[in-house]
């Protein structure tokens, strides 16, 4: 009966990762306006989307300091800013950045992970909503992490389920190719 019930377990849980591997966000579409986001920073300050985007390709990534998947993959997004930050990109006079949008509800934990993950880029906003977080149902984030890259215009050119995912499409944006 343990068996069965381990063997029943790892089924769902199974399940529950291949489904979240197949989900596509019906809520953002790609080539639309990308939603604004106005939330303020670790320091309490205001940061809009829009302000951040104005001529500068920017890479949305919605997060939390509770999500093991995001820590492990916090890594990779670092190398990704520091190899793309100081690109020139077609259209994008301003280059590139990452605004880190966190689903957290403890303000304390999310500023140590941003500080002990080395998350260097200045673009760090949440309402400390956790799961009911604003960003997090104007862009239909049902799991994290979750990605959009938007281009200079201001529009969704990219979704992703991890957003080292985006590399692909900032290679094919990289000004010369």
């Amino acid at each position: 009966m343990k068996k069965l019930f381990t063997a029943l377990f790892l089924a769902c849980g199974l399940s529950y990762t291949v489904s979240a591997q197949d989900y596509s966000n019906q809520t953002i579409a790609m080539g639309q306006k990308a939603p604004e986001l106005a939330f303020t920073n670790p320091a309490g300050e205001v940061l809009e989307l829009s302000d951040i985007n104005k001529k500068r390709i920017v890479l949305i990534d919605f997060w939390a300091s509770w999500c093991r998947p995001c820590r492990m993959a916090n890594p990779r997004l670092v190398e990704m800013y520091e190899k793309y930050k100081d690109k020139k990109f077609k259209g994008a006079k301003r280059g590139f950045t990452i605004l880190s949008v966190s689903l957290d509800q403890n303000k304390e934990a999310w500023i140590n992970a941003i500080q002990k993950d080395k998350l260097t880029w200045p673009y760090h906003i949440s309402d400390l909503g956790a799961w009911n977080s604003k960003a997090a149902q104007i862009y239909g984030i049902q799991f994290v992490p979750q990605a959009f890259l938007v281009d200079a215009d201001g529009k969704i050119i990219g979704k992703y389920n991890m957003a080292e995912q985006a590399a692909a499409d900032l290679e094919k944006l990289l000004a010369g190719n």
